[in-house]
């Protein structure tokens, strides 16, 4: 059950008999790659709790504050979720999220919700609900009312997006789960597994994978003319991936992660979509390095965690490279 965060911690302070349950920085690793959350985190407003003292999978409500300045309460689940699929800061901020995507109720009278006064009937109030915080908030002693922020408030049940209240014969909409799945037909019809030109890949943006591309090319005689994988299962309405550096020679995808500008990178679900994408392409026989910036995890067994692209860096990939394919292999390519 959701609770407090001063309750959540008196009830730990029981169980486990001692003052402080978590020391501080004892989940430090878990928060690492979510710079944005670090900063969104307010001890005075959580009872005095600093962030690594919280577990990520803790059913607690914690006070956050995004850049604009609107304060809100979530779980630590539900903060880590919010990226989803979304480039843009304001998905942090459920405040934002609504502000950008604006909802309407239907317009006949009687669908409007009972409980919002008619003047207020055109904005629906969804989620946890939040109010712009008061220039002049005051914060009192951390675990008293009075430290609490004046823009938090009460938890609410969360109506799906786009759902439509039913009245009548009115029959509720149809899910998206129902409705069947396209899968692209621009794929061509090749052996899963082969690496090839595709038209539905995305353009080369990263100054950083053009800087690998070419530290490799200066080093190794490899074929970088390919952007995909033909895959044995779908992925993303695909049937194939587009790693940032293929080697079809050495049948290793190479990626480059970080968190992005706004910390929205690689975290949260597309961090379980960067680990569907790395068992679909080992499904079919290639291998994945990944080069992971910004404190972001490793997810595979050959995956890098280096500060930035140097030349430390690329000895490094080097070195990995042999590991996987056999030294002898990989130095056939040496220029």
């Amino acid at each position: 059950m959701v609770e407090p965060v001063d309750a959540w911690w008196r009830r730990r302070q029981w169980s486990r008999g001692v003052p402080m349950p978590y020391a501080v920085g004892e989940f430090r690793a878990a928060w690492a790659s979510y710079p944005v959350l670090v900063r969104q985190y307010h001890p005075e407003w959580n009872a005095g709790i600093v962030l690594t003292q919280i577990p990520p999978a803790a059913d607690v409500l914690l006070t956050w504050e995004c850049d604009v300045g609107h304060v809100f309460v979530a779980t630590p689940a539900e903060q880590r979720g919010r990226p989803g699929r979304e480039r843009r800061r304001s998905v942090w901020c459920p405040e934002c999220a609504l502000m950008a995507k604006p909802q309407r109720w239907p317009t006949l009278p009687d669908e409007w919700p009972e409980a919002v006064p008619a003047p207020q009937r055109a904005v629906p109030l969804t989620g946890r609900q939040t109010l712009p915080a008061a220039p002049g908030r005051g914060i009192g002693a951390p675990g008293t009312s009075s430290g609490m922020p004046t823009g938090a408030v009460a938890s609410e049940r969360v109506r799906r997006p786009g759902a439509v209240r039913s009245s009548g014969s009115r029959s509720a909409a149809p899910s998206r789960s129902a409705a069947p799945r396209r899968i692209c037909q621009k794929t061509p019809r090749l052996p899963s597994g082969d690496a090839f030109v595709s038209v539905c890949a995305p353009a080369t943006a990263s100054a950083v994978e053009a800087e690998l591309r070419q530290a490799l090319s200066d080093r190794f005689d490899f074929t970088f003319d390919r952007n995909a994988i033909r895959l044995d299962r779908p992925f993303h309405d695909h049937v194939e991936a587009w790693p940032d550096i293929i080697l079809p020679e050495l049948r290793v995808a190479i990626e480059y992660d970080s968190t992005g500008r706004h910390g929205l990178e690689h975290v949260g679900p597309r961090e379980a979509s960067d680990r569907r994408k790395d068992r679909a392409i080992r499904g079919v026989g290639w291998e994945v390095i990944r080069i992971r910036t910004g404190r972001l995890p490793a997810l595979g067994p050959h995956d890098l965690q280096v500060s930035g692209i140097s030349g430390r860096t690329i000895a490094s990939l080097v070195d990995t490279l042999r590991d996987v394919r056999g030294a002898l292999f990989v130095d056939a390519y040496a220029r």
